[in-house]
């Protein structure tokens, strides 16, 4: 009897230790469980903070490549506008040189005309030509006025020629009176032929 109860004591302690060693077991596993969770949780954590920075670094990368094309395609239009806008500066220039060219060809022909006018006006028209000037001088060819001229343009052209042919006195008064064509020539019919070598009185009618 003595030795059962020693065998059911054994076997009540055998049975306690493994109900210990069971509930320490299940205790592992939860143990072991829940760190396994955390671990995978953490590594899904870092993950998904890993996707996130690349999704970051690439959304840069497009933002970066998009501002360098807009950056690109401004500076063209810059460019283009320049050039457009210097092109556009070297015709005003060009235009605005031809108009300087233009004035001072003008300015020149009436400096020339003014000279003209100028010996016109110092040289002595009552001094007459010597034979051997008039001879030596090239003569220029009597000009004809038949109205179709301003009496002030005739009357410039014909003092130019007849100092440059040194005419003097009766001549230049003949010369003007052959040079009448047409209407003009009929203003000096009212005129009286005494008066008619006058070329003060010839003027004043042509004038009038």
């Amino acid at each position: 009897m003595a030795e059962k109860a020693d065998l059911f004591a054994l076997l009540a302690e055998i049975k306690k230790s493994m109900e210990k060693g069971q509930e320490e077991m299940k205790q592992g596993q939860e143990i072991m469980k829940k760190e396994m969770k955390e671990e995978v949780k953490k590594e899904m954590k870092e993950e998904m903070k890993k996707e996130l920075e690349m999704d970051q670094e690439e959304m840069k990368n497009l933002i970066r490549a998009e501002k360098e094309e807009m950056r690109a395609h401004v500076e063209i239009q810059v460019e283009e506008m320049k050039e457009h806008a210097n092109t556009s500066i070297g015709k005003v220039e060009e235009d605005v040189q031809g108009v300087k060219t233009e004035i001072d060809e003008f300015q020149e022909k009436i400096s020339v005309i003014e000279q003209r006018i100028s010996d016109l006006e110092i040289r002595p028209n009552n001094i007459p030509g010597s034979p051997e000037l008039m001879s030596s001088r090239p003569m220029v060819k009597s000009l004809t006025c038949d109205g179709k001229t301003s009496w002030t343009v005739f009357k410039t052209q014909f003092d130019v020629v007849s100092s440059t042919n040194g005419w003097t006195g009766p001549v230049i008064t003949n010369q003007l009176v052959a040079s009448l064509r047409g209407s003009v020539a009929e203003i000096l019919q009212g005129i009286p032929s005494d008066k008619l070598k006058d070329l003060t009185t010839n003027e004043k009618a042509l004038e009038a």
